[in-house]
């Protein structure tokens, strides 16, 4: 017979709330207490930390799965590099998204970690990110409309002419973006489809957002996606250098530098980059 509720360990249980989120998608406070048969306060406790570990998401009446990143390669090989970086760029970032929004969200790393923190907020969400996507997909305040196109297998990010196209139809007021370089000729990424879709994206926002973490500056990679100028805001961490945020602010975008409390020691990123972008700065700290 499996062991009753009350003699589970603490990471048991919160194992079993996660296969039962990840299953359902969503779940509500009774769901779980039901299932478990422990009380709220537990439940609640147990969810704090699911959600500290980035592993769930609690909103107004229950919480969601915003669990490990898929696998694919590019987040097999991507999401451990820097994550304390991208988690606090990911907490700044969210300050400039306000509820009932519209927003575009491109399948990065870091944007990824952005999305998981918008789960719980009324948004009409658009993205060629599978994997972003699916934390948004089964969310009872967020409208999510995915744009089609030739998929691609590390990062299951659809690009292309048909992506292109139907994002042509489409408006939206803020598009989050990750870059793989940044250097005094502007922003880079090392899929040529892909930078095309973003250029289309860029097109169809009111406001452009880049997030990138300070590893990337200073360097180039394969096509170069826009100058400097042409974004109107870049969300980086502390590890910038004083000179690259003198760049960056003279090229008239507004730069947002998160404080990182933990950083881990990975290696770096094979493609580097730059950046340049503008005032005011301003520092969050991120626990």
């Amino acid at each position: 017979m499996p062991p009753s509720q009350s003699t589970l360990t603490v990471q048991e249980r919160r194992q079993q709330i996660l296969e039962l989120i990840r299953a359902r998608h969503f779940a509500t406070l009774d769901d779980l207490t039901g299932v478990l048969g422990v009380s709220e306060s537990t439940v609640r406790r147990d969810l704090e930390a699911l959600e500290e570990e980035g592993e769930a998401h609690r909103i107004h009446g229950g919480v969601l799965y915003t669990g490990s990143s898929p696998k694919l390669p590019h987040f097999e090989m991507r999401q451990p590099m820097r994550w304390a970086e991208k988690k606090a760029i990911a907490r700044m970032a969210v300050e400039l998204i306000q509820p009932g929004d519209s927003i575009l969200l491109d399948g990065g790393s870091t944007t990824y970690e952005v999305a998981r923190l918008l789960t719980g907020m009324p948004l009409h969400v658009v993205t060629n990110s599978l994997p972003v996507a699916n934390l948004f997909a089964s969310s009872p305040i967020s409208d999510l409309v995915f744009l089609g196109g030739s998929i691609c297998p590390r990062s299951g990010v659809a690009q292309g002419p048909l992506a292109d196209a139907m994002i042509g139809s489409l408006r939206v007021r803020k598009a989050i973006l990750s870059v793989a370089a940044v250097n005094e000729q502007g922003f880079f990424n090392n899929n040529v489809l892909l930078v095309g879709t973003e250029r289309r994206m860029m097109e169809a926002a009111d406001e452009v957002i880049v997030v990138a973490d300070s590893s990337k500056f200073g360097h180039c990679s394969l096509t170069h996606l826009c100058p400097l100028e042409a974004v109107q805001y870049v969300v980086s961490d502390d590890g910038l250098t004083a000179d690259w945020r003198e760049k960056i602010e003279s090229a008239g975008a507004r730069l947002l530098v998160a404080t990182v409390q933990e950083r881990q020691t990975t290696p770096p990123p094979e493609l580097g980059d730059a950046g340049s972008v503008d005032s005011p700065i301003r520092t969050i700290r991120s626990s």
